[in-house]
């Protein structure tokens, strides 16, 4: 929703929102950019009276005073992947990247191959790409001092505002969340983007708060294929049996496989880390990557983005030269700080086959260093306890493991874990704890989906002031 706010606003809307327990990145995206933010839900916010109620889907139900403010009011509301879909993307080449994981890796991945390649992309993606400094741009527009006729847009536009429009095919990039839409609209986001150019990462069970099981996960994924236009390509994890059982189910355009074992987009030659290797493609050598990232998950990753821009006219060598200066992704692995020979990580892994691809990946490029893994279960999945018996094995690469036990948590970690995790009720608690077991030349993984408590921060601070 603030990479949405960010796109409103650079295409002439006024813009301000609430929300409840914003935290970095994305509260402070919205404040350099100006976009006013109030901290929780309240019926005053609507004062001044708005043109349109966008409306997302975290946290918003009936209930909620400034959505019952809406629906009294009469307001005109509507969600947020409908209006990407009415003012953004309706004119543009929609390149999607779907999957349960690596979805904002991937979709950063392939912005910065966009833009590198000078096609000045647009993107919405659920995290801050390095190469930006932002999550969200409208890119592409070429100012013609006409409003577009049939968005609607114009009488939302500021009093002397300069319509804009899209130049032919401009493309942009969208991290397409399989998440429902809103509290009125029970598809999943993806749906609404129409993507010409679509990447099937991966696909297992998640979001256990609004999908019984994977099936039904599976039956919107073939929601989101049906569609793609037969012009178009679909990238696909040949890999993943799950998405092999969706397109079965039907599928109208052409797919290429990636992380194949034979036909298709392949990686030869690899470091063990995933920091360089050869891109291939039905057995032809298209370009050597040699970048910062690492792990496995990456290469495959790097496949996907890859074949997608070749598909929107971006040789493979091209990319693969990108590649070497793509800067991550915020909260991917990213080095909080080093304090005293510890360095500590912070990253989004929020699912056991996150977790174990992002300890392999970080055990690869440390060999035997300690590694301490911090894990805060803070999904609505993780919090029902759906991984409680696959997440120790998925932490198996660590040397010492950490698990905040948060008063929302429906399953006790200490059972779970029993033996391989030291199980911490407080934040403070678990600082103290990590910070007296770190030494010298260890690593500090820290993964959760949310702020934490500011654990990075407080773990920093007590490694660089150690109590007594």
């Amino acid at each position: 929703m603030g990479g949405i706010a960010a796109l409103a606003q650079a295409q002439g809307f006024r813009v301000r929102g609430s929300d409840a327990n914003v935290y970095p990145p994305m509260s402070t995206q919205l404040e350099a950019l100006g976009i006013e933010l109030m901290d929780g839900y309240a019926a005053a916010n609507l004062n001044p009276r708005p043109d349109e109620v966008v409306i997302g889907n975290a946290g918003i139900a009936r209930g909620n005073p400034e959505l019952e403010a809406v629906l009294d009011g009469g307001f005109d509301y509507l969600s947020g992947a409908e209006w990407l879909a009415r003012n953004i993307l309706r004119d543009r080449w929609v390149l999607a990247v779907a999957g349960t994981h690596g979805k904002t890796t991937t979709a950063s991945m392939l912005a910065w191959i966009l833009e590198y390649a000078g096609l000045e992309p647009g993107f919405l993606i659920g995290g801050v790409p390095g190469n930006f400094g932002i999550s969200a741009r409208l890119g592409g527009i070429q100012s013609t001092g006409e409003t577009r006729p049939s968005s609607g847009a114009a009488r939302h536009l500021l009093p002397g505002g300069e319509g804009k429009s899209f130049g032919p095919a401009a493309p942009f990039v969208i991290e397409a969340d399989e998440y429902d839409t809103s509290y009125f609209d029970r598809r999943s986001k993806f749906v609404h983007y129409r993507p010409k150019t679509l990447i099937l990462n991966n696909l297992e069970y998640d979001h256990a708060d609004i999908f019984p099981d994977l099936a039904a996960i599976e039956k919107q994924f073939h929601q989101l294929i049906r569609t793609v236009p037969g012009t178009g390509l679909i990238v696909a994890n040949a890999g993943d049996a799950n998405i092999a059982d969706t397109l079965v189910k039907g599928c109208w355009t052409r797919v290429e496989p990636f992380a194949a074992e034979r036909d298709g987009w392949q990686a030869a030659e690899a470091a063990a880390d995933g920091s360089a290797f050869t891109v291939m493609f039905d057995g032809a050598a298209l370009g050597r990557v040699e970048w910062k990232l690492i792990g496995r998950h990456n290469v495959a990753n790097v496949l996907a983005a890859i074949a997608a821009a070749r598909h929107a006219g971006v040789a493979p060598a091209t990319a693969a030269a990108a590649l070497s200066a793509f800067e991550g992704v915020k909260r991917r692995l990213e080095v909080r700080g080093e304090v005293g020979g510890v360095t500590v990580y912070d990253d989004f892994a929020h699912h056991p086959t996150a977790i174990a691809t992002t300890l392999d990946g970080l055990r690869q490029r440390v060999g035997d260093a300690r590694i301490l893994a911090v894990i805060e279960p803070a999904s609505a999945t993780m919090r029902a306890g759906i991984h409680r018996d696959t997440l120790a094995p998925a932490l198996a690469a660590a040397d010492a493991v950490y698990c905040y036990r948060s008063p929302t948590l429906k399953w006790d970690p200490a059972a779970a874990m029993a033996g391989q995790a030291t199980v911490v009720d407080s934040i403070d608690a678990l600082v103290a704890a990590v910070a007296a077991e770190a030494q010298p030349g260890d690593h500090v993984l820290v993964m959760s989906n949310g702020g934490f408590g500011g654990y990075h921060e407080k773990l920093l601070e007590a490694l660089q002031h150690p109590s007594p």
